[in-house]
């Protein structure tokens, strides 16, 4: 249960907030050379996800990064960044920020605590802004609370938060857990902040300290609860397989709720930003990448992959097909087994159903692209553009060579490599002459063999 109260009155309903989102750190048991916020989920770096759920519940954002971060502080923009450049705990990091506190209230976020939703941010603050509550805090009950620092609470306030290398066998039993997340008055948290002290092994000062110190001087604390999927942290790849798979979860729900069809959600694999419409199947071990969106009545059928693309009503994609950054597949399109398509936008009802390449292209709406054809779109230093109008037939293992346009109600003809323009209503040719030796086939068979047995 959260320990809640339900008094507000209306002035605090119109406090201004501030989120400070804490990212300096460096990641190092990610054993990688990116910070640790930078660290992707669901195709999105872990404070882009932090961001994202903050920005729907706080007036204002300020990340806290470290020295050398460019790359965070670009994934932070518009919001202001300021840097700790001494790495002395979570309660220095968030003081580094304290000229952007204003005058409402703060809570203090971590990037590597990403999944956490607007509602439970939404549910902190609102906490936070019952009239006899002085500091709110998130906590969680995890299904093993290992050694998690465990929140000790009476009456429903919050009396203190105790390590679980202090903490007695009594307390250890507590299965209530600390998140770490804090949310108070700004005037109030500034002050607690810089009577932190780093009276610990590490010589840090702990943004768990505040807690103390707001009961010493006797306010109250109140611990709001959230899954443990939304409060986990990730400090390591283990750790950040584990969010994965429990962000993959959540999206796959959300998606199914919203009327898509996923035959077997355990393969399939999502972006934070993949757009499914209502009406979309999509069949067994599918990959959606970054930016895809797929509309009503689309099937993405086995084994495809999807990045960057939009697939239109009632279109076809699969299996085994590749849909790369500017696809865009029109309405009853069908792309087929093996087929890449890449910066290419094939109109409605076009089909391209096996094993062909459509690079740097606009195919027409209703032409049909025959298996093995190739759009050669790249010279070796610059890329070119392949048009081909509506209703044209290309026949298979055709070449077309950019830049080359195909004029509507054209037909190309199978084996043809295609250099020059095709005028509508053409067919075109584009092979060398057929020559037939006759004999010739059987006599080179049996030299070829003959050597073989000879050695």
């Amino acid at each position: 249960m959260a320990y809640r109260s339900q008094t507000m009155t209306a002035s605090s309903l119109s406090r201004p907030a501030t989120a400070v989102l804490l990212a300096a750190g460096l990641g190092t048991r990610m054993k990688s050379s990116r910070p640790k916020a930078m660290q992707r989920l669901a195709g999105r770096p872990m404070l882009a996800h932090l961001i994202a759920n903050a920005a729907d519940v706080f007036d204002r954002l300020v990340v806290v990064i470290g020295p050398g971060m460019e790359d965070v502080a670009e994934l932070a923009a518009p919001y202001p960044v300021v840097i700790q450049h001494d790495r002395l705990g979570t309660a220095h990091a968030a003081l580094q920020a304290e000229a952007y506190f204003g005058d409402g209230d703060v809570a203090v976020l971590y990037a590597d605590n990403p999944l956490i939703s607007a509602e439970t941010l939404n549910s902190l603050l609102t906490e936070r802004r019952q009239d006899n509550v002085g500091l709110a805090l998130l906590a969680m009950r995890p299904e093993e609370p290992g050694k998690y620092g465990r929140v000790v609470a009476q009456d429903g306030n919050v009396q203190r938060i105790v390590e679980w290398a202090d903490a007695s066998p009594e307390e250890r039993a507590i299965d209530l857990c600390n998140a770490g997340v804090l949310c108070a008055d700004a005037e109030t948290f500034r002050k607690w902040l810089k009577n932190v002290k780093n009276e610990n092994s590490k010589g840090e000062f702990y943004l768990t300290d505040v807690v103390d110190l707001a009961v010493a001087e006797g306010v109250n604390v109140r611990a709001v609860e959230a899954a443990e999927d939304e409060l986990r942290g990730i400090n390591s790849r283990v750790e950040l397989a584990e969010a994965e798979a429990a962000l993959q979860q959540r999206l796959r729900k959300k998606a199914m709720e919203n009327g898509v069809t996923l035959v077997a959600p355990e393969t399939v694999f999502l972006c934070a930003d993949t757009v499914l419409e209502a009406d979309v199947l999509v069949e067994p071990h599918v990959v959606f990448g970054p930016d895809v969106i797929v509309r009503s009545g689309a099937e993405i059928r086995s084994f495809s992959h999807l990045e960057g693309c939009e697939v239109f009503n009632n279109a076809f994609v699969g299996p085994y097909a590749r849909l790369r950054p500017g696809a865009e597949i029109g309405v009853g399109a069908h792309i087929g087994n093996f087929v890449e398509v890449k910066n290419t936008t094939v109109g409605d009802g076009a089909k391209a159903n096996h094993l062909t390449y459509l690079g740097d292209a606009s195919i027409g709406a209703r032409t049909n692209v025959g298996a093995g054809t190739i759009t050669c779109n790249y010279d070796g230093f610059f890329k070119h553009r392949t048009t081909i109008g509506d209703n044209v037939f290309v026949g298979s293992n055709a070449i077309l060579v950019a830049p080359v346009s195909v004029g509507t109600n054209a037909m190309i003809a199978a084996g043809s490599t295609i250099t020059k323009d095709v005028p509508p209503d053409a067919l075109a040719f584009g092979r060398t002459p057929q020559v037939n030796k006759p004999e010739l086939g059987k006599h080179f068979k049996e030299t070829l063999k003959a050597r073989k047995e000879n050695g």
